[in-house]
């Protein structure tokens, strides 16, 4: 195995509740090849392990070399079984699916599986914003909000594989209600959706989505101002509390929300200074294909632990 370490390839996929991103990588972390497909999850699970193994077969038609698969999904993730133990209706009839089984049974190659949030993580470690860094948390800005943690260089999956849910820490305690089951989760004032909901809600007309708010704030429209500094707020609040509560060496910020931060992030690093002077806050750098790069690193991983 040593002796052609240079020419391991795996494939690593993410499956979200819009697209399916699969690549080819190698050891090195160079994207060999890639491809992308909708999932149109509304069908339901054999349409979506269908989008999936059209993927796989893509990629393997053109690399019959490689060696395994690793694969990130929505949902939570058994890593040792490779079962998804809760999934949300984004992704139907998910629960209870033995996705690792199914994929090593179709393609004869070793399959390895996590949550997306914790692929995003290994990614960033790996290729993005927090290379050369062993103790990392990662908050993922979007549609929800997410996030994954890293001590010594292996994730923190927790006892029940929900370590790093960040987005249902309740922040406002009786707050907005939650589809969680509770009130006042960080999800429901940090995510993209909260967002536009709060901007609405305070200037009393309708916005559809982040981008249009993002937009007034740079036109520092009064009440987008308002309700801009309040998320900033509460965003610095959380991160002060992450450094607090597991002081990681840094903090690695995801997400769509991350696409703007020109318009916010250097008011947050002055809000941020003034609470925990030490912290380390950074950007993801690898945008939308972080997952995709994290699951074939989770894959070589596996392949290192059999060697």
């Amino acid at each position: 195995m040593e002796g052609c370490v240079n020419f391991l390839k795996v494939i690593g996929i993410d499956i979200g509740g819009t697209s399916i991103k699969a690549i080819v990588a190698n050891q090195d972390g160079i994207v060999l090849d890639q491809t992308r497909v909708a999932t149109d999850a509304s069908q339901g699970k054999t349409h979506i392990v269908n989008k999936v193994d059209e993927a796989i077969h893509f990629l393997l038609a053109d690399h019959p070399d490689v060696q395994a698969i690793g694969i990130g999904t929505a949902g939570r993730v058994n890593a040792d079984t490779g079962q998804i133990v809760y999934a949300t209706d984004n992704l139907p009839g998910w629960m209870g699916f033995h996705i690792k089984e199914w994929f090593e049974k179709a393609f004869q190659l070793p399959v390895a599986v996590d949550n997306d949030a914790n692929t995003a993580l290994l990614g960033e470690q790996w290729q993005g914003a927090g290379q050369g860094v062993s103790n990392i948390v990662m908050l993922t800005l979007g549609t929800g909000v997410g996030g994954a943690n890293m001590i010594k260089d292996e994730l923190v999956r927790g006892a029940h594989w929900n370590g790093g849910e960040w987005g249902h820490v309740v922040l406002i305690p009786d707050g907005h209600p939650c589809n969680c089951g509770l009130q006042g989760c960080i999800e429901q004032y940090l995510s993209g959706s909260a967002l536009v909901r709060l901007a609405s809600e305070e200037s009393g007309q309708t916005y559809s989505t982040g981008q249009e708010v993002l937009k007034d704030y740079k036109l520092r429209v009064p009440a987008i101002m308002k309700v801009m500094a309040k998320f900033i707020h509460h965003l610095s609040l959380v991160l002060h509390n992450l450094h607090i509560g597991i002081n990681p060496q840094t903090i690695v910020i995801g997400g769509g929300l991350i696409d703007a931060k020109q318009l916010w992030w250097d008011e947050l690093l002055i809000k941020l200074h003034q609470m925990s002077p030490q912290i380390d806050v950074r950007p993801a750098l690898l945008g939308n294909h972080a997952g995709a790069i994290g699951s074939a690193k989770l894959a070589l991983q596996m392949m290192e632990r059999r060697s």
